[in-house]
Parts: C-alpha cells; sequence; structure tokens
C-alpha cells in the first residue's frame, strides 16, 4: 500500500530507520513513533518508496 501524503511517506522512512536501528526510537515524534510498532519492516518500506510526486502535502480528513 503506498503512502497517501508527503508526510505520511516521510514519517514512515523515519519508522523505517528507528527499526534498522539508524536511529533511536526515542528521536521519533508524531505518526513516526506510532508506525514504529504498529507496522512491519516490509510495510513500513512500502510506505516509504512511494514516489513524493503528485502526492499532497497531508492528507485530507478520514
Amino acid at each position: 500500500m503506498p503512502a497517501k501524503s508527503k508526510a505520511q511517506q516521510k514519517a514512515a522512512g523515519a519508522a523505517l530507520a528507528a527499526k534498522r536501528g539508524d536511529i533511536k526510537k526515542s528521536e521519533l515524534k508524531g505518526a513516526s513513533k506510532e508506525m514504529v510498532d504498529s507496522m512491519s519492516e516490509k510495510q513500513l518500506e512500502e510506505f516509504a518508496s512511494t514516489k513524493r510526486k503528485g502526492l499532497p502535502a497531508h492528507k485530507n480528513g478520514s
């Protein structure tokens, strides 16, 4: 499943870095903090690898 916004893609990238040990989990904020525990590494890779061109900055509403 691809990311629906640039913010979601960026948060997934940060969570993936923490899951791989590149950064500390304590450095995460907001959505990335929740994503690191609730998503698998494969799911995070799919979100983080989404092309940013054409994505909105933030996802609207529900």
